[in-house]
């Protein structure tokens, strides 16, 4: 077995030197544009928005084409576009935003709303995600892996593989749409198996995957932060051992996405026998849209050619309500237009039928040449009650601070906006279970939020006039989760509350 490791390796090694890239960001992004309006231009979305009329500016000056799409589409977010166009997608009518009728649904988990989003996944869209998934692997040439981790298992946690039929249509988990086109030649690697996947109750999943575990081999572990910990947990527990290496000594990747693991590391670490290798990937029920592709960096490289273009909003208020919602006349940037530094939210049409697509997240470039970013949070996932500007980031980043400081683990935490006296304040919930002062941890947090952000340590001397910090043991988050029915999988808890969901969480809590 050690020489297939060995020949795959070097197989990936081959593939990837013969797939580099030599074309500029604005001419993949052109040619994808051009390719997913010719294939849309008789839906009905391509008739009423006259695809064929835009079409033929691609041939007129550099920027003819796109100033002639932006002024033609509106942009969508979820709302809108449901409304107008994916609810007949959902009753089974054709060609409504892509050619043919559409089979599958991906139930998204985001962290804001209360019900799911039935965000439409083609045949086309399943095939984009596994080629950036093999770009992905690919990219594993760069680090210095021995070749035992190549004929290791993945384990691989996300939602239930179970697809609910609703008429002409089925629906469920992104991972599980995904799961049914699995190749046959990943199969042999692919951990729990199907039959444990397909599992509905997050518990019972959890258990048969410790009981398993002994068994298998397993060198990658891809999966949201929270719920992966706790899977180390249990299988640490069960089998009385020091760390997950006693457990798989092949262990040395782990590929997360969805949030940061800057709050997760620390309490993560404690679990491993060895260092290993974190790998951020970017993979939304929209669409595969990033991935890590070089070892030691934070950031993801943008997939250009693969089924989807993106456009840019500049991300501050001329171009966003203080709630979050875009306006109307925001403006919009190609990639050859954004600028390194900045924050943008991000526009996406795809071979999924998104066209102009409020995605919701909030990216920064750290690299306009190699086209890399960081994201740095939702559109409705940021703090400003008085010009503060905080962002997830920031958040992510001060609890990794103090975590290490203060040699505590936070995995959990959220945070709200609160009024006090005539002016503001921010309310921290934060979940732990280890013993800290909650007077000391405000006094932290709140010190490296003054260096992390000059807007923030502004207001704090303005109208922020108070942090509140109110410690909670961990399960209180897990126990949150479980009655808004979104345990396990690609379930995030939010780490911005408001209005009705603070209601209801400070309620939960009493």
């Amino acid at each position: 077995m050690a020489i297939l490791g060995t020949l795959l390796k070097k197989g990936i090694k081959l593939r990837e030197t013969l797939e580099q890239e030599y074309t500029s960001p604005f001419e993949l992004q052109k040619k994808e544009l051009k390719e997913l309006m010719i294939t849309a231009s008789q839906t009905e979305f391509g008739k009423y928005y006259n695809f064929q009329g835009i079409l033929t500016r691609f041939r007129k000056g550099h920027y003819d084409f796109y100033q002639a799409f932006k002024a033609s589409v509106p942009i969508h977010d979820y709302n809108k576009i449901y409304k107008d166009w994916w609810q007949l997608a959902v009753k089974g009518a054709k060609n409504i935003c892509w050619p043919g009728r559409i089979k599958y649904f991906a139930l998204s988990s985001g962290t804001s709303e209360a019900s799911s989003k039935h965000i439409p996944v083609t045949k086309e869209m399943t095939k984009a995600i596994q080629k950036t998934s093999i770009r992905q692997i690919l990219s594993l040439s760069r680090y210095d892996l021995p070749a035992e981790v190549f004929q290791s298992g993945i384990l691989m946690i996300g939602g239930s593989t179970h697809l609910n039929r609703k008429g002409s249509y089925f629906e469920g988990d992104l991972t599980g749409i995904q799961a049914a086109r699995i190749p046959f030649w990943f199969q042999h690697f692919y951990k729990p198996g199907k039959k444990i996947a397909s599992t509905r109750n997050w518990e019972s999943k959890l258990n048969e995957i410790v009981k398993k575990a002994s068994e298998w081999d397993i060198g990658i572990v891809v999966g949201v932060p929270a719920w992966i910990q706790i899977l180390l947990e249990r299988i640490i527990d069960y089998y009385k051992v020091d760390n997950i290496h006693e457990i798989w000594p092949n262990l040395l990747i782990y590929v997360h996405g969805g949030v940061s693991m800057d709050p997760y590391r620390k309490g993560f670490e404690k679990l491993l026998g060895r260092p290993i290798y974190y790998i951020e990937t970017y993979l939304a029920s929209e669409g595969f849209i990033a991935y890590q592709a070089h070892p030691n960096r934070k950031s993801m490289r943008l997939v250009l050619n693969n089924g989807i273009f993106y456009e840019f909003v500049p991300f501050d208020d001329k171009n966003f309500l203080p709630s979050g919602e875009i306006r109307p006349e925001a403006e919009t940037l190609l990639i050859d237009e954004v600028e390194e530094g900045r924050e943008y939210a991000i526009l996406l049409s795809s071979c999924a039928g998104a066209w102009r697509y409020l995605i919701g997240d909030v990216i920064k470039f750290v690299s306009i040449e190699e086209s890399e970013i960081i994201i740095t949070g939702r559109t409705k996932h940021f703090l400003s009650l008085c010009g503060e500007h905080l962002s997830v980031d920031n958040m992510n980043k001060a609890i990794e601070l103090v975590s290490s400081e203060m040699n505590v683990t936070i995995p959990e935490f959220t945070v709200a906006g609160i009024p006090h006296q005539t002016l503001f304040a921010h309310h921290w919930f934060i979940g732990t279970d280890d013993k800290v002062d909650a007077n000391a941890l405000k006094d932290r947090i709140d010190h490296h939020l003054k260096v992390l952000n000059d807007d923030y340590a502004v207001e704090r001397s303005a109208a922020l006039k108070d942090v509140v910090v109110e410690v909670l043991p961990l399960h209180k988050f897990y126990d949150w989760m479980e009655s808004k029915g979104k345990v396990g999988g690609q379930n995030k808890f939010p780490r911005v509350m408001k209005s009705t969901q603070l209601d209801e969480w400070i309620k939960f809590i009493a």
